[in-house]
């Protein structure tokens, strides 16, 4: 779990101010929760203004942006379930999926559908059906409805609904374009664990490319590995806060870029980590807690010293690492175009489960590949790492499979899945590949 320690000096946030006109109510400076719980129910984390109409619930960020959507039409699918917008200005779904084998299978109790390929395993397409289709399209239209329902009942809701109707979908998107041009276009992958926080993460790179070009992975770019200078963090640090200005309240965790954050030299990685908490004033989020999110890969991990963890673990926040072992047979680590030997994977687990025993703050999960094709010899080695050198059951340390083909969902995939997740002694989700 991401940590959910207080954070006790965060800014001055106005007093919550609501106000009815109507059909149509108004709420400013709204509290939700301080932590991200998982919880069979929805809930709204954060600092956040509220419209809501005879249609719709509309929430938006401290900078006034749209975040959220809730449909209120009678064919809305599940009253539970609602779009998210994120920083990169794409639409998500969340939906309950009936509850049946959502959160076993990702570790959430929502399944967040995406308006791209990476989850068609998983989730279907709720974003091209109506009513949800139509409220994307449709919602400044609600918020013209309430700027005439509302108007003139105070200043503070003229000023805000004012500045609201400033961000349409064209200005809003030319946000994310200045967000991508600050972290050097799009990130195509999250790590996994940023589940913990709902993928509301800032994203920061410290380094450019990855030191392998597998040739099975579909979303880390083609770049040789390079480290970013000292001042070009700074540099995004300075243009994150002020892109980010009254939001950063509703953030408590970074993601350190691109691919092999570990693979950094220790002092610039992390420098980074601090120099990200001051300058983002994680410290002073509404959410409670903050956590630093970064890739790693098994060459990374075997050469980083102890005492580099050492001194990950003294840093403010949790540090979660994503390492890709993908397989610890040596036939599918060919077949994948991994550059790898099975034993430096075994060498890299094994290493990933001393750090997690021994370090209460640093936490290091893991990936390997599933798929049909995939010779039982792939499944096997799996197992005698997730099973056998485990021992007892723990609750550290993740295991996420990515499967190599995002096709539509497969039922004797998730028959494969749920037969391996009985089988290991570490918690083993599928991977929700998530962009920003």
């Amino acid at each position: 779990m991401a940590e959910s320690g207080q954070n006790d000096n965060f800014r001055t946030i106005p007093p919550p101010f609501s106000q009815r006109c109507g059909d149509y109510r108004i709420e400013l400076f709204k509290r939700g929760k301080r932590s991200y719980e998982k919880v069979s129910y929805p809930i709204r984390c954060g600092v956040y203004h509220e419209i809501v109409t005879p249609n719709a619930v509309l929430h938006f960020d401290l900078n006034h942006q749209l975040i959220r959507l809730i449909g209120k039409q009678r064919d809305w699918p599940h009253p539970q379930e609602w779009l998210k917008r994120t920083i990169g200005n794409d639409w998500i779904y969340y939906s309950t999926g009936g509850y049946t084998g959502v959160f076993e299978t990702i570790g959430e109790f929502y399944l967040p559908n995406l308006p791209y390929s990476t989850n068609n395993h998983l989730g279907g397409t709720p974003l091209e059906k109506e009513p949800i289709r139509s409220l994307i399209q449709d919602w400044p239209q609600e918020i013209g409805a309430s700027a005439a329902a509302c108007s003139g009942y105070s200043e503070e809701i003229d000023q805000a609904i004012e500045r609201i109707r400033e961000f349409t979908p064209a200005s809003l998107a030319e946000k994310a374009q200045t967000l991508h041009r600050i972290v050097d276009g799009p990130v195509s992958v999250l790590p996994p664990d940023t589940r913990h926080v709902d993928y509301q993460v800032i994203p920061l790179n410290i380094s450019l490319g990855c030191l392998y070009k597998c040739g099975f992975c579909r979303v880390k770019n083609k770049r040789a590995f390079s480290e970013l200078s000292v001042a070009e963090i700074n540099a995004q640090l300075d243009d994150l806060h002020t892109l980010l200005a009254d939001n950063l309240i509703n953030f408590n965790s970074i993601f350190l870029g691109q691919h092999d954050g570990l693979n950094c030299n220790p002092s610039l990685l992390c420098g980074a980590v601090e120099l990200a908490h001051r300058k983002l004033e994680l410290g002073a989020s509404w959410i409670s807690g903050s956590n630093t999110f970064l890739f790693g890969s098994v060459n990374s991990l075997l050469a980083a010293e102890a005492k580099l963890f050492d001194n990950l673990e003294a840093l403010p926040g949790r540090i979660f690492i994503n390492i890709g072992l993908e397989s610890a047979d040596q036939a599918t680590l060919d077949y994948l175009g991994k550059p790898l030997k099975a034993a430096q994977v075994s060498a890299a687990f094994k290493r990933i489960k001393s750090i997690n025993e021994t370090y209460r703050k640093v936490e290091i999960s893991a990936n390997f590949v599933i798929d049909p094709e995939l010779p039982d010899s792939h499944y096997q080695a799996m197992l005698r790492l997730i099973r056998d050198e485990i021992g007892t059951v723990r609750d550290k340390g993740c295991i996420y499979l990515s499967p190599l083909r995002f096709d539509a969902p497969s039922r004797a995939r998730l028959f494969d899945f749920y037969k391996l997740k009985r089988l290991s002694r570490l918690p083993l989700f599928m991977y929700t590949i998530q962009r920003l």
